[in-house]
């Protein structure tokens, strides 16, 4: 079911997915699917990656989203595409008003915020302003309201 709302960003823009989640390979058998299921047993059309999983697809199903779900792992900043998704969604959310969720996931808050650890590695290993796009996202994105998994111990 594709819903629409006006923004003064854009003339209309039709959400095809309530939910986007944003998630590395390290986690995908885990969390990500319990998420999956739970959301979709409340009835809440969750996009859900295909066998064809291009850049543009992903970039594409992230804007008609609604929300966007960050799982933050260990791994999570080891892959380009998390982090260009990443970026995508903290753009999302600055241009449309899309609400971004972040789960730490055996990572805390900090450790994004502050690029340590595998955030750290990840960040050294990108070009220029890829890096700085990177950055931008991951502290902003750890500055918002989330869920720690230490939470639920």
């Amino acid at each position: 079911m594709a819903h629409s709302v006006s923004h003064e960003n854009s003339s209309t823009l039709t959400y095809e997915y309530e939910v986007f989640v944003s998630f590395s390979e390290d986690t995908h058998k885990s969390f990500p699917s319990h998420l999956f299921v739970a959301l979709e047993r409340k009835g809440i059309h969750v996009y859900k990656l295909g066998f064809i999983r291009t850049e543009l697809i992903q970039m594409k199903a992230i804007e008609k989203s609604r929300i966007a779900v960050v799982v933050f792992s260990k791994n999570y900043g080891n892959l380009e595409r998390s982090l260009d998704e990443l970026v995508k969604i903290m753009e999302c959310r600055r241009l449309f008003h899309q609400w971004v969720i972040p789960i730490f996931y055996h990572v805390s808050p900090s450790e994004v915020r502050k690029q340590k650890g595998s955030f750290a590695e990840a960040l050294l290993n990108g070009s220029g302003d890829k890096v700085n796009s990177w950055r931008v996202a991951l502290t902003d994105a750890a500055n918002l309201a989330g869920v720690h998994s230490e939470q639920f111990r």
